[in-house]
């Protein structure tokens, strides 16, 4: 007699531990029709209950134990569409569903899984009442009793240009204005009244409304094109290249305001939201407060009511890092990555997706379009566009058309010192800043090092001092009392007077970082003001302390690392020193041109955003380098042209896939075995038939050996086609388990580092 095979109804239900696959459990008939993809549902995993989300729900023959759902929970779910791209996530990048769902729920949600004891109850993070501020509002009434009254008068223009404005707002402007306000009250032409006090920094002050400018031939053909893509909906990727101040941002507005017309909400993706005050405030005054800023500063409740809004389509318009890839935008239509060739768009820890690489994805399957916009373009991004993956737009000139900065090369091989008598601070580079000085015009120097010394070095033995903890030279910080700091795991002690090698009190500081330069310069031009813009002075809020200081012209000289390189529109800033160019091309990794090229070009495009024209020198021991040539050019496209064929020899990406394995243990002997075990597996799994060649490579100690006392090794994956990458990437996936506890293994698909 044939057996006979029961179905039953099947929920396959993302759980909070770090497990690749969702678990299967039967959906009972009274519930059967409230469960569905999104909802949140209590479940029994082992001796405890947990809170997971239904990822789909299927008929299928129950698997052996399955164990009933036992509440299906009110309150907040996730949408179906954006559960399915989560699921394709997490399967790409063979990281756990449960891991990769989480970067999708809001914080109270997360709460909620910690509190199953009462597991209706959605927790919401308890605050203070709202605090409340008084505004003015302009009236309508006649102003001819102000006459002669130029305070009043200037005061109520303000008011008018604003529409509304905080008291506090005006004291601050215009001093003792509050009689002046109660007197334009009494005369009904000012009205008062009180509202919350905005508490996201975003949102704190007043926006007035733009008056949108004319496009330029470029724009209005980039919009068009847009336009009609988004009327269709029909997916597609367009790669959006514009030079530095070629007027982007004016193309994603206007790409913006067609999506809200068509009543499709969008996303909007910058590589670091602090860096960004104008775009949001530039954003606020063509849109008004309908957009939701995503970032680091909300508090829980802060975020709560931001998911909110955006999944029940009250606010359509998502501005963020890349985590606001996974918002809940109701009727997804547009996708905008700002600065795709960014790194910061990869996650290097948890689970590591890159958001632009997944940008693309949530749109088609959204059947909307993305768009990636940048004056340098990843390789990657690039190869689409030839490929016919992605339609290329492109802006050549700047939007205001003002002519792109002259860059001139400083080869400090035979270029002696300036007055300072530092080599990194040239004489013409002094004379340059001297001459900018005197015009009144500002000044960015770029040097991608901070601190005050990047080593520490006995003159006697020629010893480093090195992080006890890490392979890493330590960094110098004079700020910080004189203490030697690790940049990978914090780790500082006091400066030390003698080495503990030889004996000798010889030490020495060596290099340049961003601490030192600033000093050297106040040294050197005592009546400039200088301004640092670095990790160690400028984080969350205080960003923009420093930029707002720039841009109403308090600094002279702004020293930054990469952070001042980020698109920011400074138009009184006419000279760019680059300190070191050579910097970024020493580091071991494929990518290190790609990545040194787009720094100069975008630093460089700081120079000349005003009515006057900018100049950009570089400082370098290596003038020939392709990088720094085309760089100094603006030459993008010879530039991407030479490291595709530089690629396309070599088969790197994007003419491959690869996969990076990493490993590491306290037991270096550990990690290492571990290593060499995923190694074999991988290798057999080469040796297979399959689509095309797998190369694998290592095991090998990573370039940097050891990370807070855990020794580092890795094994790389190479393949064209990115299944037969897979099968490697799985097999190895599969061995995890019979890998002793003590060793740690990431599995890192696309990886942007390989350090």
């Amino acid at each position: 007699m044939e057996e006979q095979h029961c179905t039953a109804h099947l929920a396959d239900v993302a759980l909070p531990v770090p497990l690749a696959k969702a678990f299967t459990y039967l959906v009972p008939e009274s519930l059967a029709n409230a469960v569905g993809p999104g909802c949140r549902v209590l479940c029994t995993l082992g001796a405890r209950r947990t809170v997971g989300l239904v990822i789909s729900v299927r008929e299928g023959e129950p698997p052996h134990g399955a164990k009933p759902l036992l509440e299906v929970m009110a309150g907040i779910a996730l949408p179906a569409d954006l559960v399915s791209f989560l699921a394709r996530l997490a399967s790409y990048y063979l990281a756990p569903i449960g891991e990769v769902v989480r970067l999708a729920l809001p914080p109270t949600d997360r709460d909620a899984e910690r509190a199953v004891s009462t597991p209706t109850l959605f927790p919401i993070a308890k605050g203070i009442a709202p605090r409340k501020i008084q505004w003015v509002l302009a009236t309508a009434a006649i102003e001819s009793q102000i006459q002669g009254q130029a305070k009043a008068a200037s005061l109520l223009a303000t008011v008018r240009a604003h529409g509304e404005m905080p008291i506090s707002k005006l004291e601050a402007q215009f001093g003792g204005a509050r009689a002046t306000i109660k007197r334009l009250v009494s005369q009904g032409l000012l009205e008062l009244f009180e509202k919350e006090a905005p508490r996201d920094p975003f949102f704190a002050d007043p926006i007035a409304k733009d008056c949108p400018p004319e496009p330029t031939k470029a724009q209005r053909e980039a919009i068009a094109v847009l336009e009609s893509a988004l009327a269709s909906t029909k997916p597609s990727t367009f790669l959006l290249h514009g030079v530095t101040g070629s007027g982007k941002t004016e193309v994603y507005l206007r790409a913006i305001a067609c999506a809200k017309e068509l009543r499709r909400g969008t996303i909007m993706l910058v590589p670091e939201i602090a860096l960004t005050p104008q775009l949001v405030g530039r954003f606020r005054a063509r849109f008004g407060d309908d957009v939701a800023v995503l970032h680091s500063a909300l508090t829980p409740r802060e975020r709560f009511d931001m998911w909110r809004k955006l999944a029940s389509g009250e606010v359509n318009v998502a501005i963020g890092a890349r985590s606001a890839l996974f918002a809940p935008v109701a009727n997804l239509g547009l996708v905008l990555v700002d600065e795709e060739h960014d790194p910061s768009f990869k996650q290097e820890e948890g689970v590591r997706y890159h958001a632009r690489d997944m940008s693309i994805l949530r749109a088609h399957m959204q059947g909307g379009i993305c768009v990636l916009g940048s004056a340098t373009p990843s390789l990657e991004a690039e190869q689409l566009a030839r490929l016919g993956k992605a339609h290329k737009l492109s802006l050549p000139n700047r939007a205001r058309e003002q002519p792109m900065p002259s860059v001139e090369i400083i080869d400090l091989r035979s270029m002696g010192s300036g007055p300072t008598g530092n080599p990194k601070l040239s004489l013409p580079l002094h004379r340059a800043i001297e001459e900018s000085l005197s015009k009144q015009e500002q000044i960015i120097l770029f040097l991608n090092r901070r601190g005050f010394a990047p080593s520490i070095r006995c003159e006697s033995c020629g010893k480093l001092a090195s992080c006890p903890q890490c392979s890493v030279a330590l960094t110098f910080h004079k700020s910080r009392g004189g203490t030697m700091q690790c940049h990978w795991c914090d780790y500082a002690a006091k400066v030390i007077a003698q080495c503990p090698t030889c004996l000798s009190n010889r030490i020495a500081l060596e290099g340049l970082g961003t601490e030192k330069l600033e000093e050297t310069l106040s040294l050197a031009f005592p009546k400039a003001r200088v301004a640092r813009l670095d990790r160690d002075v400028a984080s969350g809020k205080n960003i923009e302390k420093v930029l707002a200081r720039v841009r109403a012209r308090e600094v002279d000289i702004l020293v930054g690392t990469q952070m001042v390189a980020k698109g920011h529109d400074l138009p009184h800033v006419t000279l760019v020193g680059v300190i070191n160019a050579d910097a970024a091309l020493s580091i071991p990794d494929f990518r290190a041109s790609e990545r040194a090229f787009q720094l100069l070009v975008q630093v460089a495009g700081r120079a000349g955003r005003g009515e006057a024209k900018g100049r950009v020198l570089v400082q370098t021991y290596n003038p020939e380098h392709h990088a720094i040539a085309f760089a100094v050019h603006h030459d993008t496209s010879g530039f991407l042209e030479r490291e595709l064929k530089d690629r396309r020899e070599l088969s790197y990406p994007p003419f491959s896939r690869m996969a990076l394995v990493r490993v590491d243990s306290l037991d270096e002997a550990a990690a290492k075995n571990a290593a060499a075990e995923l190694a074999k597996v991988a290798r057999a799994v080469a040796c297979k038939e399959g689509h095309g060649a797998l190369d694998v490579r290592g095991p090998a100690v990573a370039p940097i050996a050891k990370v807070r006392n855990r020794f580092r090794f890795r094994v790389m994956l190479k393949a064209i086609s990115r299944e037969r990458l897979r099968q490697g990437a799985l097999a190895m996936h599969a061995t995890l388990g019979q890998l002793p506890r003590t060793v740690r293994v990431t599995i890192d698909v696309d990886p942007v580092s390989l350090l």
